[in-house]
């Protein structure tokens, strides 16, 4: 069931959307979590670091499993997703390192990667609440706007919008990377839970076309409206502002 919840701004999607995975991290001590990169994550993770200090939960048998990572970067680039998620995340929490998976953004054979990756997420048993973003295009992951629904993990090319949005990271658009290794939509769509946090009315847009619009690999994320499992959207006021104005009975405001 899709849930859609209006947050008065930043600070408050990232409690709700932390209160829902903590919750799962509580009914099951040794939860899968699925983890996204990006600004729209910070808050979300601050409060889990708070909720993981204040004696709330543990990430002692917790597995997570990251979205994605761009192909090129090493572990260790201050640009790379592994270093961002140990920066904002893993670093503050008791989460045991062999638990940690990021796909390998300097394999040499990406096709090879891909498998493993897809074997990690099959081994751990599936995920039992994914944590989401969404692009300007819609991408979820870096799954890409597209002709097909990519349904395993895969290397993609990242299109031009998202190397100008995340060109803000870097100190060059020239040094983004143009290819990124993502979990597919199928895996995805896989999971048992999805929590999604959209901050900034640059989204209204693609938000309102992605819950409301006709399904399309062209819009990724639009493939969310046939999610069988519980979903939950925390988005600010400004992310929510089109569909308030055109479809105000779905939103939930708290």
């Amino acid at each position: 069931m899709l849930k859609i919840v209006n947050c008065k701004n930043e600070a408050g999607v990232g409690a709700v959307a932390a209160n829902e995975i903590a919750e799962v991290i509580r009914n099951k001590l040794d939860a899968v979590i699925g983890l996204a990169t990006g600004s729209s994550p910070l808050t979300t993770y601050a409060e889990l670091i708070n909720k993981y200090k204040n004696g709330e939960i543990s990430f002692e048998k917790v597995t997570s499993i990251n979205l994605d990572e761009y192909a090129g970067l090493s572990a260790d680039h201050e640009q790379s997703y592994s270093h961002f998620m140990h920066k904002n995340l893993f670093n503050h929490v008791n989460i045991n390192e062999k638990n940690v998976n990021i796909p390998n953004g300097l394999a040499s054979d990406y096709e090879a990667e891909c498998k493993r990756y897809d074997a990690v997420i099959k081994e751990a048993g599936g995920v039992d609440v994914q944590l989401l973003g969404i692009g300007q295009n819609g991408h979820i992951g870096f799954n890409e706007p597209s002709d097909h629904f990519p349904v395993g993990t895969s290397l993609v090319e990242l299109t031009d919008s998202t190397i100008d949005a995340n060109s803000r990271f870097f100190t060059s658009r020239d040094l983004v990377p143009t290819m990124a290794i993502s979990m597919g939509i199928g895996d995805i769509m896989a999971a048992k839970k999805i929590v999604m946090v959209v901050i900034g009315k640059e989204k209204a847009e693609i938000m309102e076309s992605a819950f409301f619009g006709r399904v399309t690999p062209a819009v990724p994320a639009s493939i969310l409206q046939f999610f069988k499992g519980d979903m939950m959207v925390c988005a600010d006021e400004e992310a929510l502002s089109l569909i308030k104005k055109k479809h105000p009975e779905a939103v939930y405001k708290i």
